[in-house]
């Protein structure tokens, strides 16, 4: 009996991480195809026709490739070149989730 429970309890605890994983991603996808997509493009190589004519590098160059998780949250917060800052737009834990979402991309 106190292994049954043991188990439902470990299977409870998969299914709730697995759910709150699957949200996280498609909250970053949905918040990078609404405010960063059309920039970065749909796989973030920056190959969209605003993205081009911006030279916005993709997420595949190197120096972009190099820039930590926390680097790349706090260009999206403060802005960067000529990306707008998202601090007050989004939430810290949005602007993760879609910076996680572009990162997806090298993996």
């Amino acid at each position: 009996m106190h292994h049954t429970l043991r188990s439902a309890a470990l299977l409870a605890a998969i299914a709730a991480f697995t759910a709150i994983t699957g949200l996280t991603q498609s909250t970053g996808q949905a918040l990078y195809t609404e405010k960063c997509q059309a920039c970065h493009g749909p796989t973030g190589l920056a190959d969209s026709g605003i993205g081009k004519v911006m030279h916005v590098k993709p997420i595949s160059n190197p120096e972009i490739k190099k820039l930590s998780e926390a680097e790349m949250i706090q260009m999206v917060r403060a802005g960067a070149g000529k990306m707008q800052p998202y601090k007050g737009e989004l939430s810290d834990a949005q602007i993760k989730a879609a910076v996680d979402y572009l990162r997806s991309f090298v993996k």
